[in-house]
């Protein structure tokens, strides 16, 4: 099953989630945004104290790093602000670009890949689970063509490979193929890559095409 990250369950950033070199932070957010009829008067009475609250968690929330719409919506939701309150906060954080799906499943896509070496299948299930829209998720994923995701794979079996020179080979191939699983990578793809990985290292002439193909780690 692949390796994915699971969407968040705080409404409000923790200082040790602040990384400066998440691809996916945030950029400098503005006080207020543009058309917010109950920042601009001050009201904090009813609907417009709701409207604040959702408004301050978003704010918060973008602080520690971009988010797709609806991680946003969960997290208002959660923290008991109105549906139709949270939705008309979100349609004006996405007016003014601050929220903006497309351009958060690109970025997604390549830090992850880069940073995790995560391969599509992978990075297509951790889109799911931010909300993001299968025909936005296809557009970002385009970002990972399939010359990155075979040099990607083969690094992370090359650097596997490290630590198994006193392992069986057919183990061996078994355990790089399920690391590989988990990391979103399709099979045949996966067994391209260590088959190569292993006749480089002179350990795959005993192996056959008809070996199974995944095993957990130990």
């Amino acid at each position: 099953m692949a390796e994915t990250e699971s969407v968040a369950d705080d409404t409000a950033p923790r200082p040790d989630e602040v990384s400066t070199s998440d691809p996916t932070s945030s950029a400098e957010i503005p006080e207020a945004v543009p058309g917010d009829t109950a920042a601009d008067s001050g009201d904090t009475t009813g609907k417009s104290a709701d409207e604040r609250t959702a408004r301050e968690t978003v704010y918060r929330l973008l602080a520690v790093r971009a988010r797709s719409r609806a991680e946003l919506l969960r997290a208002l939701l959660r923290g008991g602000v109105a549906p139709e309150t949270a939705e008309d906060v979100l349609d004006k954080f996405v007016a003014a670009g601050l929220v903006d799906d497309a351009a958060f499943a690109a970025e997604w896509v390549r830090g992850r890949h880069r940073q995790r070496g995560l391969g599509r299948g992978a990075l297509r299930e951790e889109l799911r689970d931010k909300g993001i829209e299968e025909e936005t998720a296809a557009e970002a994923l385009h970002e990972v063509d399939t010359e990155s995701e075979v040099e990607r794979a083969r690094e992370l079996a090359r650097r596997k490979s490290r630590g198994m020179s006193g392992v069986e080979p057919r183990a061996r191939m078994r355990r790089l193929l399920g690391m590989l699983a988990r990391k979103g990578y399709g099979q045949a793809l996966a067994f391209r890559v260590v088959r190569e990985e292993m006749e480089a290292t002179e350990a795959g002439e005993s192996l056959s095409d008809d070996e199974p193909w995944f095993e957990p780690e130990d």
